[in-house]
């Protein structure tokens, strides 16, 4: 440790070393499986990884007696420490045997943050659905052309197709300057198998120093190295406030996807302080989504975050609605249109002269022909097969419908389900024609006038109230305004507005719409855009059938 540490702004180094007694370390190694961690183990062997995961080796001219008392003693050289893990690998056994020979064993002095950052991203990889993702869109500033518009408010320029240029070296130093000085961050980039993006781990601890200070346990044994390990009243340190933030950069994309903080802690078990660390966690991560603009900005060329509503635990479903492949504006029906191979790119495409076969044309073409053929066959057929038949083709139709509004989207076997939508629908109510439509006009003194009040609809509605926050939605844009009041004018400006929230959870909820589709019990001719996820968001208002304040993947 450092004789004199001083409060600095530098981030920390992936070379400190936290001890093996600290409960986040012992937590990290525990919720993995036996399998990802001797992977993760000989990971850290590698000839690359040395300088910063380096094991405990025997020294050449220690004496042979020297660890007989060791119940782990260390080996003479890497090679043959490789062939023990892989020996544990081949053969059978339990997580905590691997845990206690890395923690009381071969890194007994203590594991780096580099190899806490592997560990959490071997977590990250095993179980994709541990984060839950939000979606921004990076737009360009309009430059002022005046001192007094520079005084105005900030105004994104629809019109700019630039994205700015990411370096991640000048990327983390801008946004390290960013982050308040009382806190350090330690920043790890990967770059995930099979996945078009960048991700980087932000892991933020609550010190001013850079040193060994900021990682190291307050109350530790007489030896310093751990000596209680499983003692964990002893291993009280700064990491109790430590939060953990990830942020995807995918490529050739003008979206970024940051995930919600995680704490590294163990859980409080006071409800204060569990609220107090909530409102922490929320703090930090509005402090790092302020800063990345920020960091990615440049002399004359500035740019904000912009939030998309998409918000999902599944980043393969993040990459096909903001992603770079040319599914972005081509949700829902019109996926037919957004093939990757080469061949979908010549075949499939609307700007070729001649346009792909619409997917119901064959299919029609077919039934035509075998209703010709069959002609007399169904003057033929018994009252007791009509039933079966028609069942038959009721659902060839509704098939053909999902078909036709969900293209070839919205398969449960796709890997790309999104988890929950959240729907306000602000459409006045419907009134049939030559009737007097609902007001809420409070001058009017007809008590029969059906209008239910606020207290009387709560008490109406059975179960637990709502949480669902829609406050996080965008503002209406600025050229939806006269198309908003136009829609206000045709529904009334007295007209009854039901406050309906619709709420769709599951592992895939497009696919489950698709599905009761197919099965004729959502009528797909009539089913609004946005339930196909023609949109792409996870949360919106819709009014006057379309979704409030985002129009399309804004290309």
């Amino acid at each position: 440790m450092a004789r004199l540490s001083l409060p600095t702004v530098a981030r920390l180094s992936s070379a400190l070393r936290v001890d093996p007694a600290n409960t986040t370390v012992i937590k990290t190694l525990n919720r993995l499986s036996r399998s990802s961690l001797l992977s993760l183990v000989l990971d850290w062997l590698d000839e690359q990884n040395q300088a910063l995961c380096p094991p405990l080796l025997r020294r050449p001219d220690a004496p042979d007696d020297e660890d007989e008392d060791d119940f782990y003693p260390p080996v003479q050289s890497l090679d043959e420490l490789r062939d023990l893990f892989e020996a544990m690998q081949a053969r059978k056994g339990g997580r905590r045997e691997v845990v206690d020979r890395v923690l009381e064993g071969d890194w007994r002095y203590g594991l780096s943050l580099y190899q806490l950052a592997m560990a959490d991203l071997q977590y990250l990889y095993d179980h994709p659905g541990s984060l839950k993702w939000t979606a921004y869109r990076i737009q360009r500033l309009r430059t002022p052309d005046h001192e007094e518009d520079a005084e105005g408010p900030e105004r994104a320029d629809k019109e700019s197709l630039v994205v700015p240029r990411f370096h991640p070296s000048t990327f983390l130093q801008n946004l390290q300057a960013e982050v308040l000085p009382d806190v350090k961050a330690h920043y790890n980039f990967d770059r995930p198998k099979g996945m078009p993006l960048l991700l980087l781990r932000i892991f933020i601890v609550d010190s001013p120093y850079n040193t060994d200070l900021a990682v190291s346990t307050r109350h530790r044994g007489r030896n310093g190295i751990g000596s209680n390990l499983h003692s964990h009243g002893n291993a009280t340190t700064s990491f109790d406030a430590s939060r953990t933030i990830y942020i995807a950069f995918p490529d050739a994309s003008p979206h970024i996807y940051i995930s919600k903080s995680t704490s590294a802690a163990a859980g409080s078990s006071s409800a204060g302080a569990a609220a107090s660390t909530a409102g922490e966690a929320k703090s930090l991560r509005a402090l790092i989504v302020e800063g990345i603009p920020k960091a990615l900005s440049r002399p004359r060329e500035r740019y904000a975050l912009k939030a998309t509503n998409l918000t999902t635990k599944n980043l393969a479903a993040m990459l096909a609605v903001k992603g770079p492949g040319r599914t972005n504006a081509a949700g829902g029906g019109w996926s037919v249109y957004a093939g990757t191979e080469t061949a979908d790119l010549k075949v499939d495409n609307p700007l070729q002269t001649m346009l792909p076969t619409p997917p119901l044309s064959d299919a029609s073409s077919a039934d035509g022909e075998k209703e010709k053929d069959g002609e007399g066959a169904e003057r033929k057929r018994t009252r007791g097969n009509e039933e079966e038949e028609d069942y038959e083709k009721q659902s060839k139709k509704a098939k053909l419908t999902a078909q036709a509004r969900f293209g070839s989207s919205a398969n449960m076997a796709d890997g790309k389900g999104i988890e929950r939508l959240d729907v306000i629908i602000e459409d006045p109510f419907p009134v049939a024609k030559g009737t007097a439509p609902i007001t809420t006009n409070d001058d009017d003194d007809d008590e029969n006038t059906p209008v239910p009040s606020e207290a009387s609809r709560r008490k109406s509605k059975g179960g637990r109230r709502s949480t669902l926050d829609f406050s996080s939605l965008p503002a209406q844009p600025e050229e939806d305004e006269e198309g908003e009041e136009e829609m206000d004018r045709d529904g009334g400006a007295g007209s009854w507005r039901p406050k309906v929230k619709l709420s769709f959870h599951g592992s895939h909820v497009f696919a489950g719409l698709r599905q009761l589709v197919e099965a004729g019990i959502v009528d797909g001719a009539r089913m609004p855009g946005w339930m196909t996820g023609e949109e792409g968001v996870t949360i919106g208002a819709v009014r006057h059938g379309r979704i409030r304040g985002f129009k399309g993947s804004g290309v």
